[in-house]
């Protein structure tokens, strides 16, 4: 559980030169153009399409009003999440967040620029500490070893929380541990990561974790969650995506080929994939935080989304939802719309007072 050296890259990518057939690697069988391609034997080589930055660019930077960090959460599987909170120690303790990054399971980490940037605002415009997880990407590791370092990370969260007992602890995570408030978790996530949340809510929720005590996690934020089914939905039929869309139909469907258990029955009715099919566990026997689901108007997975929500409520699930015109997929991070930086503002003080308003009943 060591800090890692500030400013340590993340991700030794090392184009490659590709010939033949991949260089002797075989035939590709699957590629999403400009972030990921998998060969037939295995081999996997992802683009550099979005730089990784240090724990100390940017917003965080000295004098900036946020302090971040780097920390390993599982040695054996070389899980790390990267901790955020406000570089002054807030008059009381602040709520924490469990965030989870997208890229469809397969691309994404925590040090991407574009995630480093959006999660260093919710200290200030959420009055959160964060913890934002790096777990292990598939075809190399499929699910649900995501979801398996999902519980990690709270495994970890739960020990700091116990090391926060003991006022005279101190390491390299002191400095975070003493701004948090771990009765008052939030797990949270945008695309594959919210899928990422919801899976690890529910298996909190059935113990899997055993009693979580003196953690307390009281809401899941589901941005965009990343979700299919064989059975098409109208946005993902009618919806246009423009050149710089981060989410086409054909994109989803190789991330979730990629994703999913090799040889699955069910395709994209899995449950992980489809958490309404009939092989899926029923919402209702759940045992789920309340949930805030946040919607993007111009997204494929839209009508999904909102078939979410409304299953939700049925299952006798306490639900919020907030839909935001105009955008599309991963707005709040790729800021490839011209209403994104309004929109994520707004998604920004929605959160807020979902956190607010859980951590007062």
């Amino acid at each position: 559980m060591g800090a890692l050296h500030v400013g340590e890259p993340r991700v030794s990518f090392r184009p490659q030169v590709v010939g033949k057939n991949g260089a002797g690697h075989g035939a590709v069988v699957e590629e999403i153009h400009g972030l990921i391609r998998a060969y037939k034997d295995g081999h996997v080589e992802r683009l550099p399409a979005i730089p990784d930055v240090p724990c100390t660019w940017g917003s965080t930077a000295a004098g900036s009003g946020v302090l971040a960090r780097d920390v390993v959460v599982d040695r054996a599987t070389g899980v790390w999440a990267r901790l955020y909170a406000p570089a002054s120690a807030p008059a009381g303790k602040v709520p924490v967040v469990v965030y989870f990054h997208g890229g469809g399971f397969c691309v994404g980490s925590a040090a991407w620029s574009c995630y480093h940037e959006f999660l260093a605002q919710l200290p200030a415009k959420a009055g959160c500490a964060v913890m934002s997880v790096d777990y292990r990407l598939a075809p190399e590791h499929r699910l649900p070893a995501a979801f398996d370092d999902g519980l990690a990370a709270v495994r970890w969260l739960r020990q700091q929380a116990g090391h926060g007992r003991n006022n005279s602890a101190s390491d390299e995570v002191a400095w975070w541990r003493g701004r948090c408030s771990f009765d008052r978790v939030f797990l949270m996530g945008d695309s594959a990561g919210a899928t990422i949340a919801f899976q690890v809510a529910a298996r909190l929720g059935q113990g899997q974790l055993g009693a979580l005590a003196p953690l307390a996690v009281k809401g899941a934020i589901l941005i965009q969650p990343f979700f299919g089914g064989e059975a098409r939905t109208a946005s993902e039929k009618t919806t246009t995506q423009p050149p710089r869309s981060a989410l086409s139909l054909a994109t989803s469907d190789s991330y979730w080929r990629m994703a999913l258990p090799a040889g699955s029955a069910g395709g994209r009715d899995h449950p992980w994939c489809n958490p309404l099919s009939r092989g899926a566990p029923r919402l209702e026997t759940l045992p789920l935080p309340p949930v805030l689901v946040c919607v993007a108007e111009a997204d494929i997975l839209r009508d999904r989304n909102l078939e979410l929500c409304r299953a939700l409520r049925k299952g006798g699930k306490s639900v919020e939802q907030a839909t935001y015109g105009g955008v599309g997929h991963a707005f709040q991070v790729l800021h490839n719309y011209h209403l994104s930086q309004p929109r994520t503002q707004e998604m920004l003080a929605h959160i807020r007072a979902f956190v607010a308003a859980r951590c007062s009943s």
